[in-house]
């Protein structure tokens, strides 16, 4: 089974080998970033969606994309629920939107993807919240063979109000980020639910809130890994 392991540190100069990558071939890079609130993934999201060594080289914005289980778009109103957070009654619905995503990924195998949470974050939060355990094998199962990948951002507990006090600087929900114990009661469960996955996985701390840093570690992975292309 595949461990959230942590890459070694190495120069983040551009290899031979990656470069000849970038200019010969297609760059396919499939990333899954779970972790509680305050960890920095949409952050990360977005500098991975922009990165030459991910995406490859640009001479403009492209639009690769980017999306996340956090929309809340189950419900017509602000800070709803959507696929992460749904209530029981929404099973279905929620459950056919991951076959939806999944058949979507199948689809576009030769594509890059980015999501900001996803399968772990409604287990975690269905656990939290209803006691319901939605293993998600079948998902994992699906996404294996598409070359995804598992990023787990964590932070020491020590680390969450620093994290926090950032955050409220733009934040348009500043009450969600009250109760930093719930994060990091969440974080404790995400550690099981994460080495429960079967997909590769580089577990990345942020408790120095370093986004750059971060980054140039996930793309360190990636490339060592060969999470950046798809065999035909």
């Amino acid at each position: 089974m595949p461990f959230c392991g942590r890459v070694e540190k190495r120069s983040t100069i551009r290899s031979i080998n990656t470069w000849r990558l970038v200019v010969g071939a297609k760059l396919t890079p499939k990333i899954i970033l779970e972790g509680t609130r305050l960890t920095f993934k949409t952050e990360i999201a977005f500098e991975l969606n922009q990165h030459p060594r991910i995406v490859g080289p640009r001479k403009y914005r492209y639009h690769s994309p980017l999306i996340s289980g956090e929309w809340c778009a189950f419900t017509n109103f602000p800070w709803g629920r959507g696929l992460i957070n749904f209530e029981p009654q929404e099973e279905a619905l929620a459950m056919e939107t991951y076959h939806t995503w999944a058949r979507l990924f199948e689809l576009q195998r030769y594509y890059s993807w980015i999501i900001d949470r996803f399968h772990i974050s409604t287990r975690m939060y269905q656990l939290m919240a209803h006691g319901r355990d939605y293993r998600f094998d079948w998902l994992e199962q699906r996404l294996l063979p598409l070359n995804f990948r598992l990023v787990y951002m964590t932070r020491s507990p020590e680390s969450f109000a620093a994290a926090r006090a950032e955050r409220l600087k733009v934040s348009g929900n500043p009450s969600q980020y009250d109760d930093l114990g719930r994060f990091v009661a969440e974080q404790e469960l995400l550690d099981r639910l994460v080495a429960e996955s079967k997909l590769p996985c580089l577990k990345v701390d942020i408790s120095d809130n370093s986004v750059l840093a971060a980054v140039e570690k996930i793309a360190d992975w990636m490339e060592q890994s060969g999470g950046l292309s798809m065999a035909d």
